[in-house]
């Protein structure tokens, strides 16, 4: 599975880039109009119905700020040096375009049902280029993935984090976070959408700030850091095939964390009411950098600025070298701090995985009931308890290799509808 799962994303990643250039080029670098991306926030021109703008932003943060933010970027470094942080820099730029284009075809193609907006990749897959099959291919494997495999890896991380650095059990960790998550999906998108909006906001805002503060009282070695990065991006003696090393991790980690490309920033976009598509691939693009400049970024500072040594780890899953860097600069309080953002992290993607991974449902079985989607939220409830206490190995690798088959499929579409994207972009209202 290891060797599938190499080439298949050897394939995808060299998908996502191409087309990340070419619509930089074709639309003139969109993800560098940030005055364009702060105006889309308050979009004013809505249906009412369905989700705000805001609110799908928020959705898709849930999404894209988990524990990867803080285990995947220690790994990151642990693997490739530190010069993995500026190729996740390098990698962000050059494939946000992709959340941009698809958010923006998610609005295009949505649809209304029950007085609510609905879309994903699968609707411009089958209404944009009119291959139903191969929109049904994608909605299933975004339904695997989301519901069964990122709620799986989310809940076995947290709780096993947990049990291993706080001896918390692991029945206990499952059995509280499967209440939590299903007292909010037992209500609807709206409700979700509601607390993941008040929720990504607070964690987001109670993680930048301990980062500013460690930041501000290292201040004085934060250049020295950030000039390191750089250097060591560039060393080819490094780890004895250095800069190769660096690039492949990064751009890896870079594509994971930000999700440009993959289609899951599409689910979110296609349940936003804005009548201005454009808009909604603007602020998803803001997603992307405040995932990756803001909390990757700040995750990488805090080990980079503490007196952990990496290399002395054997094997680490990453979330150990974050607790140490933590507790080096914080005290015993850092443990209570990633106790906070460990919990926060797992439960807002959860919650995110599930609307994403209903989404996949619905486009399958667009006659599915209230009632029938009820089955999906309490099989929700078995899965978080389940995987907190068994370690769902396979299923790490089958969703490494669906991931990259959903880039694969979205990219391949985002490409196919140049020709729609190109022409709402230069409408006189956007240029």
């Amino acid at each position: 599975m290891n060797k599938i799962s190499y080439y298949i994303w050897i394939i995808a990643t060299f998908m996502l880039i191409s087309c990340g250039i070419f619509y930089t080029i074709k639309l003139k670098f969109p993800q560098f109009r940030f005055k364009r991306m702060v105006k889309s926030i308050n979009d004013n021109n809505r249906n009412k119905s369905g989700i705000s703008s805001f609110e799908s932003l928020t959705l898709a943060l849930a999404s894209r700020v988990g524990v990867g933010s803080l285990s995947g970027i220690a790994l990151s470094i642990y693997r490739g040096g530190i010069g993995t942080i500026f190729w996740i820099w390098i990698s962000c730029l050059l494939i946000l375009p992709n959340a941009f284009v698809e958010s923006t075809l998610s609005v295009i193609f949505h649809k209304k049902r029950n007085n609510k907006f609905e879309g994903n990749p699968s609707y411009y897959i089958s209404d944009g280029l009119n291959k139903k099959k191969l929109a049904i291919i994608y909605a299933s494997i975004v339904a695997f993935c989301q519901i069964l495999g990122f709620t799986s890896i989310q809940s076995n991380t947290m709780a096993t984090s947990l049990n291993y650095h706080f001896n918390i059990p692991l029945l206990l960790s499952g059995v509280v976070l499967a209440i939590l998550s299903f007292i909010i999906v037992i209500g609807n998108l709206k409700r979700i959408t509601s607390f993941l909006s008040k929720q990504v906001l607070a964690m987001g805002f109670l993680y930048v700030l301990v980062s500013i503060i460690i930041i501000v009282i290292n201040i004085r070695i934060v250049p020295s850091v950030l000039l390191n990065i750089i250097r060591e991006a560039f060393n080819f003696k490094a780890l004895g095939w250095g800069v190769f090393a660096s690039l492949i991790i990064g751009v890896q980690r870079g594509i994971f964390s930000s999700e440009s490309g993959t289609g899951s920033g599409a689910i979110a976009s296609g349940a936003s009411d804005t009548k201005t598509p454009i808009n909604q691939g603007f602020i998803q693009s803001i997603g992307v950098y405040f995932t990756i400049f803001i909390v990757c970024t700040s995750t990488a500072l805090i080990i980079l600025t503490s007196n952990v040594n990496i290399s002395s780890y054997h094997n680490p899953n990453g979330i150990e070298i974050v607790l140490s860097a933590l507790n080096y600069h914080l005290g015993d309080i850092g443990n209570i701090f990633l106790i906070i953002m460990l919990v926060s992290f797992s439960f807002s993607t959860i919650l995110s995985a599930y609307v994403y991974g209903e989404s996949g449902f619905k486009y399958l079985f667009p006659k599915i009931t209230d009632k029938g989607i009820i089955f999906i939220k309490v099989a929700l409830f078995g899965i978080i308890i389940a995987s907190a206490v068994i370690s769902p190995v396979l299923l790490w690798d089958l969703v490494d290799v669906s991931t990259a088959l959903m880039a694969i499929i979205n990219v391949y579409a985002l490409f196919s509808l140049r020709r729609i994207i190109i022409y709402e972009y230069y409408k006189k209202w956007c240029i």
